[in-house]
């Protein structure tokens, strides 16, 4: 019984269940705000690709022309 009044004293392990708790919670914090701008960024760099791709590319534009003006000639 006194071992039982002892551990119910103590508040050592209580405080140090609330440090896990609240590590915890920052760390789900933490990686939900990491997912959401991962996908954020995600989104961006898809839309940078995007319009990239549409623009035609300066090797092949100078080559071409290149090309015209010696068969032209």
């Amino acid at each position: 019984m006194n071992l039982f009044k002892k551990f119910s004293k103590d508040k050592k392990g209580a405080t140090a269940i609330e440090y896990g708790l609240i590590a915890a919670l920052i760390a789900v914090v933490i990686i939900a705000g990491a997912r959401t701008v991962g996908t954020s960024l995600n989104g961006v760099f898809g839309n940078i690709n995007t319009e990239l791709t549409g623009l035609p590319s300066s090797s092949s534009s100078s080559s071409s022309s290149s090309s015209n003006s010696t068969n032209g000639g």
